[in-house]
């Protein structure tokens, strides 16, 4: 049976996944799913990931969840080049400290913007309070600070002279609030230096179609069918509002 990859490039941590395992040539069947269709609570993804996220695979009987252990997973079984998860003691706790921070601070505050300025307001005709706005700008603006000043610093990429896992996942996930309209790296010439060098890493052909969905993504939500996510209304708006 092939390797089995369930994926939304709507996700961050399905982009990371999707653009890790092309660039290193690991032969995939991709199995697309809408989150925003509420694809991963049927009885069949359920099988695979019983709890109920993307992306996941499964590999013959093996099943796994959490795109950094899949990553990892990949990274060992295909014998991918070293320096996305490098052996060096040092660069890996480089790599690991970013993997470790990153859940509760750039992804989140990331799909916090994405979810307040274009999907609550577009799709749930919800308006969302200038305070609570001001206060998911602060929170991102503070992760992107840390991300140059403490993740990045002088060095081309996060780890040192060389892509890395953390690279990828990075860059994702600051992709995600670009596609809301939000111009992160406008101010930030040093992040878009980066990002621009993590592109060109990955293959800009990959990178752009990774990131094509989320980039269209303001056109996307005006042909969305806006009565497939009422279900989940009530907790979206009391998760970011």
């Amino acid at each position: 049976m092939a390797l089995e990859i369930y994926l939304d490039l709507f996700s961050q941590p399905c982009r990371s996944v999707y653009i890790f395992a092309k660039k290193n040539n690991i032969p995939f069947e991709f199995k697309k799913i809408s989150l925003l269709e509420g694809h991963q609570y049927g009885e069949d993804f359920g099988k695979i990931n019983m709890m109920r996220k993307a992306p996941a695979i499964r590999d013959g009987d093996f099943c796994l969840a959490e795109s950094v252990a899949i990553m990892q997973y990949l990274a060992e079984k295909f014998q991918t080049p070293a320096h996305w998860y490098p052996s060096d003691l040092q660069q890996r706790a480089r790599v690991n400290e970013y993997l470790s921070w990153q859940h509760m601070a750039i992804r989140m505050h990331g799909s916090k913007i994405f979810w307040l300025r274009l999907l609550i307001p577009k799709i749930m005709g919800v308006e969302v309070p200038q305070d609570k706005m001001d206060a998911a700008l602060e929170d991102l603006n503070g992760s992107l600070k840390l991300v140059e000043d403490k993740f990045l610093q002088d060095r081309p990429f996060i780890a040192g002279e060389q892509v890395s896992l953390a690279d990828l996942v990075a860059i994702v996930e600051i992709m995600q609030p670009v596609g809301s309209g939000l111009d992160v790296f406008e101010s930030r010439p040093r992040l878009a230096a980066w990002r621009e060098r993590v592109r060109v890493a990955v293959g800009t052909e990959l990178f752009d179609e990774a990131h094509k969905d989320i980039l269209a993504a303001q056109e996307m939500v005006k042909n969305m069918d806006a009565s497939k996510m009422q279900v989940f209304k009530p907790k979206i708006l009391k998760l970011f509002l």
